[in-house]
């Protein structure tokens, strides 16, 4: 049991991040099954970036360190959700019917939709991580990260897929007879880490990730009739600005 657990977590970190972590030939299998489980990667990205940025404040001016911490974010991604922002902004901003949405989405050049989404997404998210209070910028980006994780895992259950593929069987386990229990465990792993390091802020700053993805959702199926793996990809990168906001609008209204 225990080694089984391990190899489930292992197999997270590798899809989700860039840790020098052995994957196995269940990866994708146990990630959608255990998709509820994104919100504690999340926190462990969220951590070690929080550390670097609590580390680097005491040298550096707040701007600088939001750019620096923004960067680390990306790195620890391995920039895979950034690349889908990219092609989401292409497919939302071209015009044409679903299908020439989701080729242009699929086309490996970055237009100018994609272009500009991704370059203001990321300044306004280094912006912002840089006006976060040193005192709790460890908390923040892991709740930050928490609601970025979960965004996608709501999205896996409220979306339908548009074609097969990879993203199909994390759509699949979702929406399974054992979907809503699964949203149900990701929603109360996500509070459980949220709730004690920024209280009732970190609620909010959840529901900000959770409304984020549901508008995103809605968007994807009004331009390419479902979602793909690159609507989730842009789903984390803008749940994670969103989050950021809200965050500092609660924090500086209190």
């Amino acid at each position: 049991m225990t080694y089984v657990v391990v190899r489930e977590f292992k197999n997270l970190l590798s899809f989700l991040t860039v840790l020098p972590v052995k994957m196995d030939n269940n990866l994708l299998s146990d990630c959608a099954r255990y998709m509820f489980a994104f919100p504690i990667v999340g926190a462990l990205i969220g951590f070690m970036a929080g550390v670097f940025g609590w580390a680097v404040y005491h040298f550096l001016p707040g701007i600088v360190v939001g750019g620096l911490v923004t960067a680390v974010l990306l790195l620890l991604t391995g920039l895979h959700h950034t690349d889908g922002l990219l092609d989401f902004g292409d497919g939302v901003m071209v015009h044409g019917t679903p299908k020439r949405k989701i080729e242009v989405m699929h086309d490996q050049l970055t237009g100018a939709g994609g272009l500009s989404l991704g370059i203001l997404t990321m300044l306004i998210t280094a912006l912002a991580v840089g006006q976060i209070n040193v005192n709790i910028i460890i908390s923040a980006i892991i709740v930050v990260e928490v609601s970025a994780k979960f965004s996608m895992v709501v999205m896996a259950r409220v979306g339908k897929a548009t074609h097969e593929g990879m993203n199909t069987s994390f759509l699949s386990f979702m929406h399974g007879s054992q979907g809503t229990a699964r949203l149900l465990v990701g929603l109360v792993i996500s509070l459980a880490i949220a709730i004690p390091l920024l209280q009732w802020v970190g609620v909010i700053v959840v529901v900000a990730g959770i409304l984020t993805s549901l508008v995103i959702t809605f968007i994807a199926h009004r331009n390419f009739n479902g979602v793909t793996g690159d609507v989730f990809g842009a789903t984390n990168e803008l749940a994670r600005l969103v989050s950021l906001i809200v965050l500092l609008a609660v924090v500086s209204w209190i």
